[in-house]
């Protein structure tokens, strides 16, 4: 049986937000002042409440002939008129899926923050509160739309605990299959997510069933690291490599500080994803973490009802794509284990799988029993997210 028999999920792809996206929906006395794209200094920048936030851009690599092109060019020189159209209007997105053989896909920001972490950036609290409805609205639509085959997950306003628990709900009843959340609230003025405070909240995505994701570089601090992490003088590309190769890391930084805050015992079936994380990595940091907790904290770690490694498998998934463990793949997926793992094409970013993603994956995937391939490629997405 070849990957295209199976049920395929694409757990981890983004959007390229057109400039209208927020300016078309807003009310006529706040369209001046939500998210809008203007021209600074030659650059187009998305202002906010007339305070510029950060890059406007393409937000990918695939051009409208279908192509690659190299990410400094495609990131930081292409307008959205030059990027696939897929990338940006839902119904080309269901054609790319068919092209692709894909089911379904769950969908994440580019330019806005990759956990939304932008739009927490205006002074005006019915503003932001505005802007993340208006974003998850419109996400609402287009997986209505398609008949639940994309799933933009929404923005939860991380600067406002109360706020986050009042949209979860929202968006739970518009059809939400999970929410995106920043890494790191307490850049936008909201205690660590280690903090009891935040506990309303995890109690309500678990009796939502709303998976709580945390993609990487999805925080203030996350993009941050990201561009300090290269040394100066290397290149633009070498930069780009060197920062998006961490970036995945950083995610151990978020898992296990989730697994050692204490949530999973105080809500033993809430779910979480680390989103475009890759896997290899995960198998070291649990073991690391297990020692470490031991060695310099067991007092803490008496507390927990489980080795802090154990928690991965009931509460945390991580998605992969073109890793291949040096031809070791069955022994990396039996480390990590073969329920907690999603498939991801990462379209249109720099390194999605395009043009031909399961064709792509075909001779290390079968490598892996049918079952745990199965799981990998669909199975696993199609329970957590309820398809």
């Amino acid at each position: 049986m070849t990957n295209s028999d199976l049920f395929i999920v694409d757990s981890d792809s983004h959007w390229s937000e057109p400039a209208d996206l927020f300016t078309k929906r807003a009310p006529a006395e706040f369209r001046d002042r939500v998210p809008r794209v203007e021209t600074i200094d030659g650059q187009q920048m998305w202002v906010f409440d007339g305070k510029p936030v950060g890059n406007y851009s393409a937000g990918g690599v695939i051009g409208r002939d279908g192509k690659k092109e190299s990410a400094e060019k495609a990131l930081f020189e292409w307008t959205i008129d030059e990027i696939h159209v897929g990338a940006y209007d839902p119904k080309v997105r269901l054609q790319v899926l068919d092209e692709c053989g894909i089911d379904a896909q769950i969908i994440f920001p580019s330019t806005i923050g990759l956990g939304g972490q932008g739009l927490g950036l205006a002074d005006d609290a019915s503003l932001t509160r505005l802007s993340i409805e208006i974003y998850n609205d419109a996400m609402a639509e287009i997986q209505s739309e398609s008949g639940n085959r994309l799933l933009p997950l929404p923005l939860m306003p991380a600067w406002d605990i109360d706020l986050c628990v009042s949209e979860a709900k929202r968006v739970a009843a518009l059809g939400a299959r999970g929410v995106n959340m920043t890494s790191d609230p307490q850049d936008l003025g909201s205690p660590d997510l280690a903090n009891r405070a935040w506990d309303p909240f995890w109690e309500t995505c678990t009796e939502l069933r709303l998976p709580v994701h945390f993609h990487i570089g999805a925080s203030i601090t996350g993009m941050t690291f990201y561009g300090k992490y290269p040394w100066e003088s290397h290149g633009p590309n070498t930069k780009l490599a060197i920062g998006g190769t961490l970036l995945f890391i950083g995610n151990a930084r978020v898992v296990t500080n989730l697994i050692l805050s204490g949530i999973f015992d105080r809500h033993p079936d809430l779910q979480t994803v680390s989103v475009e994380s890759g896997v290899g990595w995960i198998p070291f940091i649990l073991e690391a973490l297990d020692y470490e907790m031991a060695e310099n904290a067991p007092a803490e770690l008496a507390q927990l009802k489980k080795m802090p490694s154990d928690y991965f498998r009931s509460n945390i998934y991580a998605t992969f794509w073109f890793e291949n463990n040096r031809n070791r793949l069955p022994d990396l997926i039996e480390a990590v284990g073969e329920d907690r793992i999603l498939f991801e094409t990462d379209f249109p970013h720099p390194t999605c799988l395009y043009p031909d993603p399961l064709q792509s994956v075909e001779t290390k995937m079968a490598t892996l029993s049918h079952d745990a391939r199965a799981k990998i490629l669909g199975e696993n997405a199609r329970k957590l997210y309820r398809l």
